[in-house]
């Protein structure tokens, strides 16, 4: 056995890695985690056979045998802590499965900790979206325990790095899927790496997996967010490989503070829902009609249309796209006369800006003027919708963007308009986290001090507010000169609003790190003249070759005379150019040429300051002994500015002053190019203002006339109605007419027949002592009474009939039920006497009642007919009052 172990210990470690007996394997991985260590550095060729063969890693974290597999997980931390970049890519791709599925759900918790310690290696080396994308498949195992691992490694990982260097959006899509797992544990991890995200993402990270828990479980989750909300805001706690190198080359003083400018940068407020959500094509979901709607001239359509889009856009994050016909209808729903579909598109606009962010920017100058017109609304519902479009539009752009239409709007007629909008100025500036620069500044405040003076007290509230604002920003002493002419009492309410402001940007002070700068290098360049002077005397002694020809200008020009009389001569030239140059150039006389050759060399070499020195030096000495060097060098250096002057010829100095005047020219026109333009700029803003007002009374009068029109149609159909009703009842008049026309008719002859009954009875009646004529007499009055009884029934039928007729349109239902009882009763006791005379026997008081019984028939028959009259009258009477 001893000599099996030496032969197994001098097999190489590879072969050992391979080797059939667990226990020869173990030893392999312990002798290879050794050897690891004592590298030098990663290029050692101790990781070579490794990294050719990473297979080998494989087999060592799966090993069958749980010992053995516990120091070949040690050994491939070894390989990774040692090895480098090199070792963790070349690796990765066949050890992170096997790690999950044999090392994380292993018995041993050593083993569960090496296996942990081997992912954090990974990242640390490299990056984190390989290793999670081989982690993320494990939750879809089928065994729980394997799960709750994967889960709980998910959490060491966020909470060692943080969400700067791990995206949390693929774990987060993958948390409700195992939120909702049977097993109790899977769901307790999960809860656990909810918490630990929540700490790092606090409310943003609801947006992906929230609406998708169970109420119990969100109350269960918000029970112990309230718990993290009080904890301090968490820091990285492990650095990667690269932040190690950086705080290794820092210098010593500052390694506490590289230490804490990592993890400082991943705190929570840097997250929001839009980092974190996935971008939505809106554009694919917007209806087809949605042009045509808002084109409509009912403003139940247009704000349907509205609803329907704003379901659309309320989401996260918007894919970017041609939104450029969506934005147009936006801005017109701005002018709309219905406050309810102008309240729609400023959620919408507000939507769009927080979806888009800074691809909202290039939509601003179409959308922003709009909104801005329309805070003329006075309903505090429609000026909260407009101010938060505002303000979404502010934060999708920035403050510079957005001034220029600011600082116009602040010139606007309407009052509400110049309080509206300086609010959204004040909002601007307490949000933005980049300080104004001073002309913008000065611009705001200027026209917040115009504001002071205003005769709303709201107005003058938000400029006094304004500048209190900018001057947290700014500080008190740049705001100075912008108050001077402000009364106390303003300027202590600015003071006032200055403390209470809360603002995100701080104005730095930049101006002094240059003027500290400034300083050495004023010194450098008067030591550089200095050493140039000395270094220009010695340069020409040695170089006897090249520089022999500077000598002979100081001789000539060592001569007073001649070169005073050399001097005109170089002003003669102009006058005639074409014979003086070729006299300079074949005659002998070298004094005239060095004078003009001299500052022509003092001229080209315009950076160098000491270039004019030395040709006056080399005058100066000419004619002195060089045995002081010391004191004309520091003459010559003093009197070196004033002398530069001579070096510029009089041609130049004309050629300078032209410039000079050409320059200010320029500067004149550009002035008045600017004037120009700002009140070209200022007219086109009140013709636009002119536009939107002939455009809203327009539409007003548009909307007023087909008001009109619908009523002219009301009026018609109506008067068409009345026309038909009218004829109606005119055909119902002629009826009736009729009707009365036949009853005089029918009434004429039955009286005649009544008179000569009545005629007939009273003899008869009044004759009552002889028996014998009442005898005789009694058939033909018989006869007479039947034929009368029997006209006088179909009268009175006629008569009940014409009186029914006549209650339909005199009486109400009731009363005519009753007066067809008494009718009935009536027509009982007319027809009774019919019977009665019929009886021979009948008694004389017989006879008088039925004479009572036809007068009353009679004069009911005469009160129908007057009845029947005045209601014809009354509705001739309607007649004409319709028409």
């Amino acid at each position: 056995m001893a000599d099996q172990e030496e032969d197994f210990s001098s097999l190489p470690l590879p072969d050992r890695f391979a080797h059939k007996n667990w226990k020869v394997r173990k030893q392999g991985y312990e002798d290879a985690a050794k050897t690891f260590e004592a590298t030098p550095d990663e290029s050692d060729p101790a990781f070579r056979p490794f990294l050719l063969d990473s297979g080998l890693w494989k087999g060592a974290v799966a090993d069958s045998n749980v010992a053995a597999q516990q120091d070949g997980i040690n050994a491939l931390c070894a390989f990774l802590k040692y090895g480098g970049q090199q070792a963790c890519t070349r690796s990765r791709n066949v050890t992170i499965t096997p790690i999950v599925e044999k090392g994380l759900s292993s018995t041993r918790a050593a083993t569960k900790q090496s296996a942990l310690e081997a992912l954090l290696l990974y990242i640390e080396l490299d990056k984190s979206d390989p290793i999670i994308d081989d982690l993320l498949p494990s939750l879809n195992n089928k065994q729980p325990k394997l799960i709750a691992a994967t889960l709980s490694a998910f959490t060491a990982i966020f909470h060692a790095y943080g969400i700067k260097h791990v995206d949390p959006k693929p774990v987060l899509k993958a948390l409700p899927k195992v939120f909702g797992h049977a097993d109790k544990n899977v769901r307790a991890e999960a809860q656990n790496l909810a918490v630990e995200l929540y700490r790092w993402l606090r409310e943003a990270m609801k947006t992906l997996f929230w609406n998708e828990l169970k109420p119990v479980q969100q109350q269960d989750l918000e029970k112990l967010f309230e718990t993290v909300k009080q904890e301090p805001p968490p820091k990285q706690e492990r650095l990667l490989r690269s932040q190690q190198a950086a705080v290794e080359a820092a210098p010593a003083a500052g390694q506490d503070e590289a230490a804490d400018v990592e993890p400082e940068e991943d705190q929570p407020g840097e997250i929001d829902a839009f980092d974190l959500a996935e971008p939505v094509d809106v554009l694919s979901k917007v209806p087809a009609n949605f042009g045509e709607s808002m084109a409509s001239s009912k403003w139940k359509d247009r704000k349907d249309a509205l609803d329907a889009f704003f379901a659309v856009v309320n989401t996260d994050r918007i894919k970017d796209g041609p939104f450029d016909d969506i934005m147009a209808a936006l801005a017109k729903s701005m002018k709309d006369a219905n406050i309810a579909v102008v309240t729609v598109a400023a959620n919408c606009i507000e939507c769009l800006a927080k979806g888009l962010r800074h691809s909202f920017a290039k939509y601003r100058s179409r959308i922003m003027p709009a909104v801005m017109e329309r805070l003329k609304e006075k309903k505090q519902s429609v000026a909260d919708a407009l101010g938060a479009a505002l303000d979404a539009v502010f934060a999708s752009t920035g403050l510079s963007e957005c001034l220029e239409d600011i600082l116009e709007f602040l010139k606007h007629k309407n009052p509400q308009v110049k309080s509206e909008t300086l609010r959204f100025l004040i909002r601007c500036l307490k949000t933005t986290r980049e300080a104004p620069s001073k002309p913008e500044v000065k611009l705001i405040a200027e026209a917040a001090t115009k504001l002071l003076t205003e005769s709303v007290e709201a107005t003058r509230t938000a400029g006094a507010e304004t500048l209190g604002t900018l001057m947290k920003i700014m500080g008190e002493r740049p705001m100075g000169p912008y108050l001077e002419g402000v009364d106390d009492s303003r300027k202590t309410k600015i003071k006032e609003y200055c403390d209470a402001a809360e603002v995100k940007a701080k104005d730095k002070p930049k101006p002094v790190a240059p003027t500290a700068k400034a300083a050495p290098v004023g010194q450098k360049k008067t030591v550089s003249k200095k050493p140039g002077l000395g270094t220009k005397k010695p340069a020409p002694r040695p170089a006897t070759p090249q520089e022999e020809p500077a000598p002979p200008p100081p001789k000539t020009a060592s001569k007073g005379i001649p070169s005073k009389l050399s001097a005109p001569k170089a002003l003669v030239p102009p006058q005639k150019p074409g014979l003086q140059a070729p006299k300079k150039l074949a005659g002998p006389g070298g004094a005239a040429l060095p004078s003009v050759q001299s500052p022509r060399r003092n001229i080209t070499p315009q950076d160098e300051e000491a270039a004019p020195i030395p040709s006056k030096l080399g005058r100066g000495l000419a004619g002195r002994p060089l045995a002081r060097p010391g004191l004309p060098s520091a003459t010559n250096s003093e009197s070196a500015p004033p002398p530069q002057a001579p070096s510029i010829t009089p041609g130049e100095r004309l050629e300078l002053d032209d410039l000079r005047s050409e320059k200010e020219y320029l500067l004149r026109t550009n002035e008045d190019l600017r004037a120009s333009s700002s009140k070209y700029q200022s007219q086109i803003h009140e013709l636009q203002n002119q536009n939107a007002q002939l455009i809203e009374d327009h539409t007003r009068d548009v909307l007023s006339i087909k008001a009109k029109e619908t009523q002219l149609v009301r009026a018609r159909s109506d008067a068409e109605s009345a026309e038909a009703q009218c004829q109606r009842l005119s055909r119902e008049l002629d009826r009736l007419k009729r009707e009365m026309k036949r009853m005089e008719a029918e009434r004429s002859p039955s009286s005649a027949t009544s008179d000569q009954i009545y005629r007939d009875k009273n003899p008869t009646n009044s004759n009552s002592n002889g028996t014998s004529a009442t005898t005789a007499e009694r058939p033909p009055s018989a006869t007479q009474q039947m034929r009368s009884n029997s006209s006088t029934s179909v009268a009175d039928s006629r008569e009940t009939g014409y009186q029914r007729m006549a209650r339909s349109y005199a009486v109400s239902p009731s009363e005519e039920k009753e007066n067809d009882g008494a009718d009935g009763e009536k027509m009982v006791r007319n027809r009774s006497p019919v019977k009665n005379a019929t009886n021979t026997n009948a008694a004389p008081m017989a006879g008088r009642r039925e004479v009572s019984g036809e007068g009353e028939s009679w004069k009911r028959a005469a009160e129908v007919t007057s009845q029947l009259k005045a209601r014809i009258e009354l509705m001739k009477e309607e007649v004409d009052a319709e028409d």
